[in-house]
C-alpha cells in the first residue's frame, strides 16, 4: 500500500462499550483488508466516561492502519472534526460506531466523489429495527428541515458521509459546534449534518445522495436524553441555522 491513504474512515465513539463488544472494529477491519486501496481508520473518542478507550486500545493492538484518537469531551461534530484534522486519506468518511450502515456501504459513495465533493448515505423510509414512533418523528424533522434548508436533500441523518479531505478541512472549522468549542456534558443528538451540508451547498459544493442499507444496530446503553426533547433541540438548531443564514452570518465567514 501507499505511505498516503486513499480513505480515511473516521469513526466517533463515546461510551460505546456494547457495540465495541459486538465486534464491530473487527467487521471494519475485515472489509478494509480486502480492498485494493491504503486506508487508516481513526478511532476519534469524546471523552467517553465508560471504558470504551481501554476496549478500543485492545481491540485495535492487532488490527493494521486502526488507530485511537483521545480527545477531550466536546460532542460528535468536534470527534469527527478532530479525525478529519488527523486524518491523511484523499477522502474522509465518517461513519457510526454501531455500524447501522455497514462500512462496506463506502463502495456505493466513494465513486461518486470523482464528480461531487460531497456523497452522503441515504436511509430512505423502510429503516429496519427502527421504532414506529422514530419514524414518524424522522418524518416529521425531515419536512421541518426542508421547509427552511437543503430542500433538495431527502436524509441528512444518516450517520455515513464521505468528501474530499479538502472539502472537509473548509467546512468543519464554520460550524457552531466546532467554532464555539463548548465542554459538552453527556451525549446529545446533533443536527450538525443540516449546518455541514447547508455550508457545502453554499460553496458551490455538489452532493450526491446515495441510498445505503441501514438497519438498526446500536447496542450501546442510556444514550441521549427523552425523544421528545431531542426532537426539540434538533428543531431548535435547524431554526438557528436557518436564522444565522437570514442575517448573513454566513455571508461574514466566507469573506
Amino acid at each position: 500500500m501507499d505511505d498516503k491513504p486513499f480513505l480515511s474512515v473516521i469513526v466517533p465513539c463515546y461510551n460505546e462499550r456494547e457495540n465495541l463488544l459486538r465486534g464491530v472494529l473487527a467487521e471494519m477491519s475485515d472489509y478494509l483488508m480486502r480492498r485494493d486501496y491504503a486506508y487508516e481508520v481513526l478511532i476519534s473518542d469524546d471523552g467517553s466516561s465508560d471504558d470504551s478507550k481501554e476496549i478500543v486500545s485492545e481491540q485495535i493492538a492487532n488490527l493494521p492502519h486502526f488507530s485511537l484518537l483521545r480527545n477531550e469531551h466536546g460532542g460528535k461534530p468536534w470527534a469527527v472534526w478532530c479525525g478529519i484534522e488527523q486524518s491523511r486519506g484523499e477522502h474522509v468518511l465518517f461513519t457510526d460506531m454501531d455500524q447501522s450502515a455497514p462500512l462496506c456501504e463506502v463502495a456505493k459513495l466513494l465513486p461518486e466523489l470523482e464528480a461531487h465533493e460531497v456523497a452522503i448515505g441515504s436511509r430512505g423510509g423502510d429503516r429496519a429495527n427502527f421504532p414506529l414512533y422514530r419514524r414518524l418523528g424522522s418524518a416529521l424533522f425531515r419536512n421541518f428541515r426542508r421547509l427552511f434548508l437543503l430542500r433538495g436533500i431527502y436524509d441528512t441523518q444518516c450517520g455515513f458521509k464521505a468528501m474530499r479531505r479538502e472539502v472537509g478541512l473548509e467546512l468543519f472549522p464554520l460550524l457552531e459546534a466546532v467554532r464555539s468549542r463548548k465542554q459538552a456534558e453527556g451525549w446529545r443528538v446533533t443536527a450538525f449534518d443540516v449546518e455541514l451540508l447547508y455550508l457545502a451547498e453554499r460553496r458551490g459544493y455538489t452532493i450526491a445522495e446515495v441510498p445505503v442499507e441501514w438497519a438498526n444496530r446500536d447496542a450501546a446503553a442510556n444514550k441521549g436524553k427523552s425523544y421528545l426533547t431531542e426532537s426539540k433541540e434538533m428543531a431548535s438548531q435547524i431554526l438557528r441555522v436557518f436564522v444565522n443564514a437570514q442575517r448573513g452570518f454566513y455571508d461574514r465567514e466566507q469573506s
